[in-house]
């Protein structure tokens, strides 16, 4: 029997104010244990689509459903439950920098720690995780370092340990390796499609380099103009089929639809 999706999407069109369509009718699943990458140009609606899922950009129209949320209608809290629920990992890290590595981890139990004292007021059991989780990651040797004094690899190592500390559900990942060497993005890369297989946490990551969501990605799902021009397991595809995702040739986003 197959698992049932942790997020659902069906028909979403999204647009701000009385703009025209961002997103324009987008279909989506996702299931634990699964990394999924999401490709497109710039504009193809890739942020909007993962702002969607969190209740940062406006439903339009379609149906959303978040690890068991409806995000069109949700009750009181639960907005703040689906966030609790979601681990985000960003482009620029979202660290603070002056902040030891350790505390920076920490901050991803917030939304269970209840008040604390950034200086000393976690439970011992969340620092105990928190230094798991560094250990996981590679980094538990830099716990008492500044945050800044870190490289860019090393500080994103940092924000996957933070997101995990919030046990999510389901991880966002937007561009996580654009400021990142070639080397470190395999790493990175690496290290996320480990937590979605061994955790069964579904991986969502936006990319901008074909070559590396053909290495290491479960699925792709391909935006174009605010629809979805590819959706396959990564096995059917490569990157010539891709190609027209970044192409103004209608032909060719006819052709690949065609194919997959």
């Amino acid at each position: 029997m197959s698992t049932p999706a942790l997020v659902s999407v069906r028909g979403l069109r999204v647009a701000y104010g009385d703009g025209p369509l961002v997103l324009d009718g987008v279909d989506l699943d996702l299931s634990a244990g699964e990394m999924v990458a999401l490709l497109g140009s710039s504009g193809s609606g890739k942020s909007t689509l993962m702002r969607s899922l969190t209740g940062f950009a406006p439903i339009s129209e379609g149906l959303v459903h978040v690890v068991g949320q409806d995000m069109t209608h949700l009750p009181r809290g639960g907005l703040r439950h689906v966030r609790a629920s979601v681990g985000q990992v960003f482009q620029q890290f979202n660290l603070v920098g002056r902040l030891s590595v350790l505390t920076n981890v920490l901050t991803g139990a917030l939304h269970d720690a209840g008040p604390v004292n950034l200086a000393g007021g976690f439970s011992g059991a969340h620092r105990r995780r928190a230094m798991e989780l560094l250990d996981r990651v590679g980094i538990a040797h830099k716990a008492a370092e500044q945050a800044r004094s870190l490289s860019g690899g090393q500080q994103q190592r940092v924000a996957i340990a933070r997101a995990l500390m919030q046990r999510p559900r389901l991880v966002l990942a937007d561009e996580p390796v654009a400021s990142l060497d070639p080397k470190m993005s395999h790493a990175v890369l690496g290290l996320l499609r480990e937590i979605a297989h061994d955790d069964g946490i579904p991986v969502l990551v936006s990319l901008h380099v074909l070559s590396l969501a053909l290495e290491h990605s479960d699925r792709v799902v391909g935006l174009r103009h605010g629809q979805v021009l590819v959706s396959a397991p990564t096995a059917q595809l490569d990157a010539a089929a891709l190609d027209a995702l970044y192409s103004h040739d209608d032909q060719g986003a006819a052709r690949v639809r065609d194919l997959v």
